[in-house]
């Protein structure tokens, strides 16, 4: 198994990657190694054509995992995610057969990395089959090897023609982000960069982006993870954050989905590893940055805008 640091240098070739092929999202793309070391699934929400998929797919080949893409649609059946179903016959000792079904695993079920395109066009028969295999990383009883889920989606606007997944079915996504087209930035460097590979014909193909890590090299620094401290001080600092939320700016449970598994448990892990990727053996305040990754859609917008804001008073 790789050293700790290789391991770290393999991630950081992954968001080298993702900076050949997608210009510009700079959160986005440290997001996404952030889920990819942590095994959590991701949620990135924008405008067609903002390099939403483009990213996922890049992250998906530069991980070196085996891993599976489909675009849902409104008539998007299970089968074609998680395998096909099939009917098997046993004749019975007195006369007469049982018939019973199976299914014979493909798709995500057989996928360590999965990109779920559009994901909130999918029907409710597929998408709620589709979001517990995300939670239990379990097809039946038998477990999955799935790491990381990247879903996309467009817009929840009535122009766009989706449905916004529903609360609980959104938890399953610890990282959540939204990804703004490059010509609505303030900073138009982005933009112009874009603009200049595009007039240069130097637009590579993501389908060329390189394995430049693989699942050892993930093994290896998802068992780092627990060996970085967290001193009490961020601890009480993340409380405190939450503590903010909840009494000057009202979410509560009607509002807000601050559940204890994302907030208390997976924000830890997230916490870890975005001190691990800095090179840092325990978490420091200013990793609590990485909360704002995590509020985007479970929080109402006033409150996420003034996220960076509540992080510096408790850090």
């Amino acid at each position: 198994m790789p050293t700790a640091a290789a391991a770290r240098e393999r991630l950081r070739e992954i968001e080298e990657q993702l900076d050949a092929f997608v210009v510009g999202h700079g959160e986005a793309k440290r997001a996404l190694l952030l889920a990819l070391l942590c095994r959590e699934h991701i949620y990135l929400e924008g405008p067609p054509g903002a390099a939403k998929t483009r990213m996922a797919e890049v992250a998906a080949r530069a991980g070196g995992l085996r891993f599976f893409f489909y675009q849902l649609h409104r008539d998007t059946r299970l089968a074609e995610l998680v395998g096909d179903v099939v009917l098997e016959r046993e004749p019975l000792a007195g006369g007469g057969e049982r018939i019973a079904q199976r299914t014979l695993p493909g798709g995500i079920a057989t996928a360590e990395l999965c990109v779920l395109d559009d994901i909130s066009r999918a029907p409710g028969e597929a998408l709620n089959v589709l979001l517990r295999l995300l939670q239990e990383r379990k097809l039946g009883d038998a477990p999955i090897p799935l790491l990381t889920a990247i879903a996309t989606s467009n817009p929840q606007r009535d122009e766009y023609y989706n449905e916004p997944l529903d609360p609980a079915n959104l938890d399953r996504f610890a990282l959540q982000l939204r990804v703004p087209g490059l010509l609505g930035a303030l900073d138009e460097a982005p933009a112009r960069e874009l603009l200049e590979r595009a007039a240069a014909g130097a637009l590579a193909d993501d389908a060329r982006a390189r394995a430049v890590c693989d699942r050892a090299a993930l093994d290896a620094a998802y068992a780092a993870l627990a060996g970085v401290a967290v001193p009490q001080a961020v601890r009480d600092a993340l409380l405190e954050v939450l503590r903010i939320l909840r009494a000057e700016y009202g979410c509560d449970e009607t509002n807000s989905l601050l559940t204890d598994r994302s907030f208390l448990v997976k924000s830890i892990k997230l916490l870890r590893g975005h001190a691990w990727l800095a090179g840092r053996a325990a978490v420091a305040s200013a990793d609590l940055a990485v909360l704002r990754w995590m509020t985007t859609f479970r929080v109402p917008e006033e409150a996420h805008e003034k996220m960076d804001e509540i992080v510096a008073r408790v850090a």
